[in-house]
């Protein structure tokens, strides 16, 4: 029985299935199944399927945003059972990302945010037009691990010197890892610009996260 809730929540991810990954959480807790042990032996492996489908482009966003939305209605009924520690120990760290000043595109920060998320990242989405001591100000509320900033426009990219710059200001720019991101940019400007990190893309970021947090 438990082997097949298993298996039912993993089909429900993969299927983009709220309404089944609901039905089998609530099963597995039925069952006193281990909620941490659920989350990382099927709902996990389940979405980091998705998110490789979506990388090598069998997939589209629009199944990554629904794979994620079932999943996270899954986590949201086993958390209720899980002890704090346990809880704790399903987030690899915080992250804060945002487009910057002036800059209104979202598609690829949406995207990078999502793969996060499946990746075990908590993060704070701060949105579009993000002024730049607003990533420091969140950075602080949030007890963030990663700023993550993106720009998809030269002029706008200016803005993101102005993160790091707060960050100095605040005395706090080595509590935290920076990564810029976006087509304006390169490994090389990022650095001149105060970051650790640069990615090109939504699986560069993931990855270059992942190594920055030592994961």
């Amino acid at each position: 029985m438990e082997n097949n809730v298993m298996d039912e929540l993993s089909r429900a991810i993969k299927t983009y299935d709220v309404d089944a990954a609901e039905k089998y959480a609530r099963k597995a807790l039925e069952l006193k199944m281990d909620p941490l042990e659920v989350i990382l032996k099927a709902l996990t492996p389940a979405i980091e399927e998705v998110g490789n489908l979506f990388e090598q482009g069998q997939i589209f966003l629009p199944h990554l945003v629904m794979a994620g939305d079932a999943m996270m209605a899954a986590v949201n009924i086993l958390k209720r059972d899980l002890t704090s520690e346990q809880l704790s120990s399903t987030r690899k760290g915080q992250i804060v990302i945002g487009t910057v000043k002036g800059d209104v595109h979202n598609i690829g920060k949406n995207i990078v945010g999502i793969m996060l998320t499946a990746a075990g990242y908590n993060v704070i989405d701060l949105g579009i037009e993000v002024e730049p001591s607003k990533f420091v100000d969140e950075a602080q509320r949030n007890n963030a691990d990663i700023i993550a900033v993106s720009a998809l426009m030269t002029f706008t990219a200016r803005y993101m010197a102005m993160v790091t710059e707060y960050l100095e200001m605040e005395g706090v720019r080595n509590k935290y890892k920076i990564i810029f991101g976006g087509g304006p940019l390169n490994d090389k400007w990022a650095k001149e610009m105060g970051a650790d990190a640069y990615a090109a893309d939504a699986s560069k970021a993931v990855a270059t996260i992942n190594q920055l947090m030592g994961v």
